[in-house]
């Protein structure tokens, strides 16, 4: 039946393909045009070609483009190496039946007898538009206008980069589109698939970093000036990036930030000697490293970051202690075996997303592992690691390369110590001592104090203390006093592996019980002003208020001046981990995301209305809302939140907690709040939902200053629809759903506390479609340059939008 099928697909990409005339122009796809197998486009200097090639080493097609410098080059002799960019690196196509093509929908598409169609761009009319390779490497779809000339540019492949950096391409953000720009490396060294290493551009130091799974592996030190003396030049550079050693050319690199764009981008500086082409492209290696394929020239050498000391630019991080800077990988031919000379049996673990770099860090991190080898670098060969154990094994080198290779642990030769050098550590460490003999002394003098804290801390109810071995079994809440060690060995001692993100409050860690439950620890920052007690009445409180909408509180860590509060883990991380990414944000359609709002809505009825205490949580925004297996909303974070007593309408503070741009604008200018400050939290949030856009990503000089701002605007004239997210496909039931929300969102928005509905009330609006909704009024923080509020004694003063960023974060 299979067979079947593919025989008929195949046979009408056949009957298509005869329809799709070849290219007719040098440089330019046109619609009706096409690229095949045996057809390319070469932009108009000739240094850049694009078209399906099948790079050495490799048994699949790709369409990509190529550096061939004006050379006659064959298409077969294309290295990996000479590739800038590919359009199906997840996809090869396993014969020549490639064809690229803009079809009549206005698609520019990759299609195959093999496999399923690969869309590069959609949305365009397929009879006006073209797709061009630029001279600067740049593949560009445009809109043609009526006189045949380009327009616009619709989509260009210097938005979706590769492996490789080149002249023109950036490293960073767009704020407009939310685009980033990054490098990832391949997942071996003949596979072009995505792998395990990322190059970014970090706006906020300046400086371009390499991750491996998320873990920064190598910075290159900030952006600095300095003065080229061969060019006559003032240029910059960074700290760990060695300039070129050669003398035709130099790297200019280029940082701009403004509002709409921060990022990062390089060009080749030639010297009027030069007799080389224009050509230079970073390429990010599937082992990390970053060399220039001009002629190799390696700009980081990453792969030698192990993570115990800082070499050119590595970082460090936490090691096994079992491991040290004199121990180091090294790729070998040969074999391990016993002292008796018989050969070891391997222990092998199957999965082909596993790349070298994997498969090193699994073996770095097993005391017992003294050497790995890694398969996945073919497309073809599906096993992921092999490991060879035990401290008692040898390796039998093979010097004549004969003997498959293997990465094998090998201590680095020892520095022989000389007398002043020795005399220097005696004194240092004698130092050292004195200085321990002091600590000592003072933490002897801390531990009474925290004794008597501690036991105080002990007569207060509500908790059950736990041992290692944790148990539900308890009095009061069920808050439970969680012992350090069962904490270490939940998170795997604070493994960086284990780190979920980390906000003003400090990090969270995911871990997991000994019964095998996971949990989330929530690292209190040590600049927090509470004192012992006061931290412990906090959760005790908290504890008390229980909702399905609500983070469940399961207890708390005390170890020193260390503070760590235990939650339910949540599988789905927070909302804004899908909200705010392009690639996740379609996964959100309109269903879960009402059911989201309601969610929240509900939580925020509880703590304003229902729980036994009445909570102003002061801090309600995207990533303050977690989303469980099912994706249902739980309200987190109360770190920030205010106890009412019942009766109690509103209250003043002398410090603003929260975050800028959620924070309603009698409690920004005058520290006002009251449970009406939460709901035009709540405001921001739903248009937020709504539209997938962060409240503070607009960015454009004389555009709207934020989303608030955004949605008035289109509300003003009559065209609240487009603050929907263009990613969602709704229905007409459910498009008068969304209109409700963005209604609800707006009225929850008004200038004064007073006439913004109750949360109560808000959700009644929600479920009761037959129910009539009030007009809304121009709510505050809309204006790019001043923003007017009505006092309470009825006087009107102007205050600059810039200065409402200068709210304090503080926990109390």
């Amino acid at each position: 039946m299979e067979k079947a099928i593919i025989l008929t697909i195949s046979f009408f990409l056949l009957i298509f393909s005869c329809f799709v005339s070849p290219i007719s122009s040098v440089d330019t796809l046109k619609p009706g045009d096409s690229v095949n197998s045996s057809a390319f486009l070469v932009s108009a200097d000739g240094f850049f070609t694009l078209g399906f090639f099948i790079p050495n080493d490799s048994s699949l097609s790709y369409l990509g483009i190529s550096y061939t410098g004006g050379n006659d080059i064959g298409w077969n002799d294309i290295g990996w190496n000479d590739i800038v960019w590919l359009g199906n690196r997840e996809n090869g196509i396993s014969d020549d039946s490639g064809i690229l093509t803009i079809n009549s929908a206005g698609e520019l598409i990759i299609t195959s007898y093999t496999l399923d169609p690969t869309v590069l761009y959609a949305g365009g009319n397929g009879k006006n538009i073209t797709a061009t390779l630029l001279n600067s490497g740049n593949f560009v779809v445009r809109e043609m206008n009526i006189k045949g000339s380009s327009d616009r540019v619709l989509w260009e492949s210097f938005d979706y980069p590769t492996d490789t950096l080149i002249p023109g391409m950036k490293l960073g953000v767009n704020h407009r589109t939310g685009r980033n720009w990054c490098l990832t490396s391949r997942f071996g060294e003949n596979n072009p698939a995505s792998g395990a290493f990322t190059l970014e551009w970090d706006p906020g130091t300046r400086m371009l970093i390499v991750r491996r799974r998320r873990l920064i592996y190598w910075t290159s030190g900030n952006l600095k000036d300095y003065t080229n003396q061969s060019l006559r030049l003032n240029v910059k550079e960074f700290e760990n990036i060695p300039k070129p050693d050669f003398e035709d050319f130099n790297y200019n690199f280029t940082n701009v930030s403004n509002g709409a764009e921060d990022y990062f981008s390089y060009s080749r500086i030639t010297y009027p000697t030069a007799i080389h082409g224009p050509h230079s492209g970073w390429q990010l290696s599937y082992n990390g490293d970053i060399f220039d394929t001009y002629n190799g020239t390696m700009i980081a050498k990453v792969s030698l970051c192990y993570g115990y000391n800082i070499y050119k630019g590595c970082e460090s991080w936490e090691q096994p202690i079992c491991r040290n800077h004199n121990e180091a990988f090294v790729l070998k031919s040969g074999h391990f075996a016993y002292g008796n000379g018989s050969e070891p049996i391997a222990e092998s673990v199957v999965n082909y997303y596993l790349t070298e770099s994997d498969c090193r860090d699994k073996c770095w991190k097993d005391c017992e592992c003294v050497g790995f080898a890694n398969s996945s670098q073919h497309v073809s060969n599906e096993i992921g690691c092999t490991f060879w154990k035990g401290k008692i094994l040898t390796f039998v080198q093979s010097y004549d390369g004969s003997e498959p290779k293997q990465f094998v642990l090998v201590l680095k030769a020892t520095k022989r110590w000389k007398s002043w050098e020795i005399i220097t550590l005696v004194i240092s460490v004698v130092a050292l001592l004195l200085d321990c003999v002091w600590f000592i002394i003072r933490k002897i003098k801390q531990g009474k104090r925290k004794k008597e804290e501690l036991r105080e801390l002990m007569t207060l109810e509500g908790y059950t203390e736990t041992h290692p071995v944790e148990s539900d079994r308890g009095q009061g809440h069920h808050l439970r006093l969680f012992m350090y060690s069962s904490i270490l060995r939940a998170t795997g001692n604070f493994s960086s592996t284990n780190k979920l993100g980390e906000g003003g409050f400090g990090p969270v860690y995911k871990g997991k019980t000994i019964e095998g439950r996971e949990i989330a620890v929530k690292a209190l920052s040590r600049r927090s002003v509470q004192g012992l007690i006061e931290f412990k009445t906090e959760l005790i409180l908290i504890s008390k208020i229980q909702h399905v909408n609500l983070v469940k509180l399961l207890g708390f860590c005390i170890h020193g001046d260390d503070k760590m509060i235990i939650y339910d883990y949540m599988p789905n991380k927070s909302l804004d981990f899908f909200l705010f990414c392009p690639a996740k944000r379609e996964l959100l359609i309109w269903d879960t995301r009402f059911t989201i709002i309601e969610g929240i809505a509900q939580g925020l009825l509880y703590l304003h209305k229902y729980s036994r205490l009445r909570i102003i949580h002061r801090d309600l925004k995207a990533s303050n809302i977690l989303l469980d297996e099912e994706m249902n909303p739980k309200i987190s974070d109360f770190g920030m939140a205010k106890i009412f007593k019942q009766n109690l309408i509103e209250a003043n503070t002398n410090k603003c907690a929260g975050t800028y741009g959620y924070m309603a604008p009698e409690y920004a200018m005058q520290g006002i709040y009251s449970i009406k400050s939460d709901v035009y939290s709540f405001g921001v949030l739903v248009l937020e939902i709504v539209s997938g856009r962060k409240n503070n990503s607009f960015q454009n000089e004389e555009g709207p200053l934020n989303l608030v701002e955004y949605a008035w605007e289109l509300w003003s004239n009559n065209a609240a629809i487009e603050v929907m997210d263009p990613m969602l496909k709704c229905s007409r039931s459910r498009i008068d759903q969304l209109k409700r929300c963005i209604h609800v969102g707006l009225l929850c928005l008004e200038n004064h506390a007073t006439d913004r509905p109750t949360i109560e009330d808000v959700i009644s609006m929600l479920k009761n479609e037959m129910m009539p909704l009030p007009m809304p009024n121009c709510p505050a923080f809309v204006t790019r340059n001043s923003t007017v509020y009505e006092l309470e004694n009825g006087k009107s003063e102007k205050f600059s939008a810039n200065g409402l960023s200068m709210s304090a974060i503080d926990g109390r």
